[in-house]
């Protein structure tokens, strides 16, 4: 058990209180002081010596409980558990042992587990065939608390032996208590969902009422922003279970496997008449690429364990936690080698991961929603050891133009840094928002008005770097000089501008060009006005200017956001004093 004190305790008070909480509790103690990551002390439970004459021991009724828990853990039919093989998923408890069962990590313990077992105890372990409905283990739920690559996080899982994981009156109360008890702990939750939703021939008593199945979406959005909730799919969870995924601030898929959607295909081609399978419906690719609702997609059961395994090291374990660092390490690539990366050419594209390999520190880079609104980048990575957010338009893709997903994205992405402590890194390259009537009807103007308001809203410490161009609007969303970043610092082949010299030749000077009746007069003339006003967007001159605050040389960038990025760890920022806004 981790134990934080004042930061003003003494290595002697720590070990003190480590070694009295150790004996009064039973359990291994470390005692933090402050925020410190390593602990001041840490103590062992003292042995206990029994008396050599006790001769007590369990007796037939412990045994006979424990016979009855050992049912329990057996889950639904059998028949049901071996058809798990072929869906390539794990039986949940065994999937429990996977998460939790190795090294340090464990289950510490287990609420409801008797859930439903008055229904069917006086017939176990031999249920017969018939009697098979009767018997519910722990309600298909599984809710408890345990250890996760060091962190303590509540969780729930379904057991999709039970009735397709389907949820009912027991097992939705114990998923409301466990989500009641993480607002007040202040741990993340970790949802394992493979449930067919709420169960129809038993819904009196759990749907509709003030503490039935809609409560999980009232606790869901309380829990939004005050501690990390992160869920992994491992089946296809519909209608009521489908909203599970979507409030959690990180969302797992598995290939061949998950799939989510607020009807079934059998419903949907009763309602519309449409014939579709579950994965053409709301499997991995439809929510990784076209909706947004899938941050990552893991190949198999193993895979999303070890996603979610460097996902938690870049957040805190609540709201108001700074995130955990990491020990420093130099980027994969020298940071000599950016500006021969950066074409001098604005149209010219290069990979912006390419970039983030000689700023990042090594192997630290962790993408979500790849396929979503692949215009921008939004990653995770360690800057001397410091998690960031990293928000970047990708030249690769459409030159990095914001269409409307990228802007979303971008939007929810900020957000949610900004709930969690973690600093901000614009990469900004961008000939701006795109236009057109195909985004109009794609909602470009609202989604950009998120991007911009999740920009302006965010308090965490947040650095901008104009790598390249910087055009329209596009500055604006990127974290621009408006925005209250702490600093704006532009590489020399930095420009910002309305638009690019090539458009706004054509806007300003289309007539007077066209006047002119020789070809190669009117060529020079216009490569004449396209210096001169690539001069005026020219970021020396927006140094010049003050409108920027550095144009650094790009083999120094890294150390100049290492210097920033610690420099302004403990910047205080405020919002006006209103209820909330109304754009998010």
């Amino acid at each position: 058990m981790k134990v934080h004190v004042g930061s003003g305790a003494t290595e002697e008070e720590a070990s003190a209180i480590a070694s009295a909480l150790a004996e009064h509790l039973g359990v291994d103690i470390e005692v933090h002081v402050g925020d410190a990551a390593e602990p001041a002390a840490t103590a062992e439970p003292p042995e206990v010596d029994y008396p050599l004459d006790d001769d007590l021991g369990p007796t037939e009724r412990e045994a006979a409980l424990r016979e009855e828990i050992d049912d329990i853990l057996s889950g639904g039919p059998e028949k049901y558990k071996q058809r798990l093989p072929d869906q390539g998923k794990l039986f949940v408890r065994d999937r429990l042992d996977l998460w939790f069962g190795d090294g340090e990590d464990g289950i510490l313990f287990e609420d409801g587990k008797f859930a439903h077992f008055d229904g069917w105890h006086e017939n176990s372990p031999n249920v017969d065939e018939a009697d098979e409905n009767s018997r519910l283990p722990t309600d298909g739920l599984i809710t408890g608390a345990a250890e996760f690559e060091g962190r303590e996080l509540h969780f729930m899982a379904n057991d999709f032996t039970v009735k397709a994981g389907s949820m009912a009156e027991r097992g939705v109360e114990k998923f409301l208590r466990m989500q009641q008890r993480a607002l007040k702990t202040g741990k993340p939750v970790l949802y394992l969902m493979d449930s067919s939703g709420g169960r129809i021939d038993e819904q009196t008593g759990f749907f509709a009422n003030r503490e039935g199945i809609g409560k999980y979406y009232y606790n869901h959005s309380m829990l939004s922003g005050r501690v990390p909730q992160i869920c992994v799919l491992y089946g296809p969870c519909i209608a009521g279970a489908a909203y599970t995924p979507v409030f959690a601030d990180f969302t797992v898929m598995v290939e061949g496997m998950s799939a989510m959607a607020i009807a079934s295909p059998r419903m949907v081609k009763m309602v519309t008449g449409e014939d579709i399978d579950m994965q053409d419906l709301g499997g991995p690719e439809v929510h990784a690429k076209h909706s947004g609702s899938a941050d990552l997609v893991a190949s198999d059961e193993a895979h999303a364990r070890e996603l979610v395994s460097q996902l938690v090291t870049y957040l805190p374990d609540k709201a108001g936690e700074k995130p955990p660092k990491s020990e420093p390490k130099p980027p994969k690539y020298s940071p000599d080698g950016i500006d021969e990366l950066i074409p001098e050419a604005p149209n010219r594209p290069y990979d912006v991961f390419d970039l983030l390999d000689r700023i990042a520190d090594a192997e630290s880079v962790f993408e979500l929603k790849p396929d979503f609104g692949s215009e921008i980048v939004t990653a995770f990575c360690r800057i001397d050891g410091r998690p960031v957010g990293v928000v970047a338009n990708q030249p690769t893709q459409r030159s990095g133009a914001i269409f409307p997903d990228a802007a979303e994205k971008a939007a929810e992405f900020i957000w949610t840094c900004d709930a969690y402590e973690i600093p901000l890194l614009y990469l900004c390259d961008t000939p701006g928002f795109m236009a057109g009537s195909q985004v109009e009807k794609d909602a470009i103007l609202e989604k950009g008005k998120k991007f911009i308001y999740a920009t302006s809203s965010a308090t965490v410490p947040k650095q901008t770097v104009v790598v390249r161009k910087a055009y329209g609007a596009g500055i604006y969303a990127m974290g621009g000089p408006a925005y209250d970043p702490e600093s704006v610092i532009g590489l020399p082949s930095g420009e910002i501008g309305i638009m690019g010299p090539e458009a706004a030749i054509n806007a300003v000077y289309a007539n007077k060009l066209n006047a002119i009746d020789d070809p190669e007069e009117r060529a020079k003339r216009e490569e004449e006005l396209r210096e001169e006003y690539r001069r005026d967007i020219d970021i020396h001159r927006m140094a010049s200017e003050v409108v920027i605050d550095e144009v650094v040389p790009p083999s120094t960038l890294r150390q100049e956001l290492v210097n920033r990025f610690a420099f302004y760890e403990t910047v205080e920022k405020s919002l006006p004093d209103k209820k909330h806004g109304t754009v998010l």
